[in-house]
């Protein structure tokens, strides 16, 4: 049995990408602008070890499956097809295939690519969201290199949600948009303390510092993300302002700050420390503070809060969790902020993805230069799947504002000053 008839046979003859193997067949829509191709037969040997996405995924990121055209389309189409008519392979084809490809091939193991987090290194770190374990897993995600961050993030070094005033808005434009959003939201005046946690690269530190005369201090579990920061904050001239410091949050002192920010560490934290989590940062603010939380969110409460063994979870953020937008409204609310004000940013996501994948694609082989074609084939199918996903409403992007009430006074405007 040729490839090709195994294509067909898994998404159907009208499949709207092309299909190209190693044994030289052909399959799906010739005049297709995207193309499959299976380049060794090592691919079905993923395949067969984890059929699905997690084999794909394998294939891909090693190289032994290649994808020709734009990433986004051909996920779409493919899962447009996976959507409309579910699976077409039973334990019949699978026998069929087997013995066509000859048994010894077909369940030869190969080992995973080396960018995929494997178990046994986080095991020896401790437990789930221990400080250790967080550190390695920062680690892995974040200290991939400034220097490809920077080809796809571009120059604002912002590796969370843009706000687009319009879809035609420049990516850079749109992320100083959300650092003043953030701003607004949380009423920075001059002379404040601000307290950014999982800070990033700064930008939000730096933002507070420069356009609201604020004293700002972001704490990052990267050690390459604070050396990185600490450099802008020197070139901008913001050194008696603003600070980046390499730390956990969990040990900056309490009650010194007059609001804190958290711009996509929500995440990384897991539903059990929820509650832990709030209350530390309640404890930092003084009477009066706010707090806005910013992080990517499941559409319901009742969904799994990750896939474990997952494609993301093993390639992109080993221990990522997802919390639904009421489950982290509650768990603020119980660690003691009164919740004035919340919003749903899914599609801002989806337009800032779209324009983090154009940045990687073109600048695709400066990428690979800096951090090998492995872990650039992790980004650019990570990215446009989670285009897919915001577009989609498999995940949405909340920010939720809370008060610590100072008595039974919270400091804010009878209605909102920010839009």
């Amino acid at each position: 049995m040729r490839l090709a008839e195994i294509f067909e046979r898994v998404v159907g003859a009208d499949a709207p990408v092309r299909f190209r193997a190693y044994d030289g067949s052909t399959a799906g829509d010739p005049d297709s602008d995207t193309t499959l191709v299976v380049r060794t037969p090592v691919a079905l040997n993923y395949l067969a070890q984890s059929p699905g996405a997690l084999g794909l995924t394998r294939a891909y990121v090693s190289g032994h499956v290649d994808l020709e055209g734009d990433m986004y389309t051909a996920l779409k189409r493919m899962s447009d097809v996976a959507l409309a008519d579910g699976p077409r392979l039973g334990a019949g084809d699978l026998l069929d295939i087997a013995r066509s490809i000859g048994w010894v091939k077909f369940v030869n193991r190969v080992p995973p690519p080396p960018q995929e987090m494997r178990r046994g290194t986080l095991l020896g770190r401790g437990t789930r969201h221990s400080k250790d374990r967080d550190a390695e897993v920062i680690h892995h995600h974040y200290d991939v290199s400034n220097a490809f961050y920077e080809l796809v993030l571009g120059p604002s070094m912002t590796y969370t949600c843009a706000v687009y005033a319009t879809p035609e808005t420049s990516l850079e434009d749109a992320q100083a948009a959300k650092y003043d959003l953030v701003a607004r939201k949380l009423g920075l005046e001059p002379g404040m303390r601000l307290l950014d946690v999982g800070c990033g690269w700064g930008g939000m530190v730096r933002h507070a510092a420069k356009e609201y005369g604020v004293k700002a201090l972001g704490v990052t579990l990267s050690k390459e993300q604070a050396e990185w920061a600490s450099k802008r904050i020197a070139q901008e001239g913001l050194s008696d302002l603003a600070e980046v410091r390499h730390m956990d949050y969990r040990d900056v002192p309490d009650g010194h700050y007059d609001r804190i920010s958290s711009i996509g560490l929500t995440e990384h934290i897991g539903a059990r420390n929820l509650h832990a989590y709030f209350t530390s940062l309640h404890a930092k603010l003084k009477p009066g503070g706010r707090l806005l939380n910013h992080c990517i969110t499941r559409p319901r409460n009742d969904l799994p809060r990750m896939v474990p063994g997952g494609v993301i979870n093993r390639y992109v953020f080993p221990d990522g969790e997802l919390e639904g937008p009421g489950e982290i409204q509650t768990r603020m609310n119980d660690a003691g902020f009164e919740i004035r004000h919340q919003e749903n940013l899914r599609e801002h996501y989806a337009l800032t993805l779209r324009h983090w994948s154009a940045n990687l694609d073109r600048n695709w082989d400066a990428a690979v230069a800096e951090v090998g074609e492995g872990t650039a084939r992790v980004w650019r199918l990570y990215m446009a799947g989670c285009v897919l996903g915001f577009e989609r409403n498999v995940v949405q992007l909340h920010q939720i504002l809370g008060v610590k009430l100072d008595g039974t006074d919270a400091h804010m405007p009878l209605r909102p000053d920010f839009s």
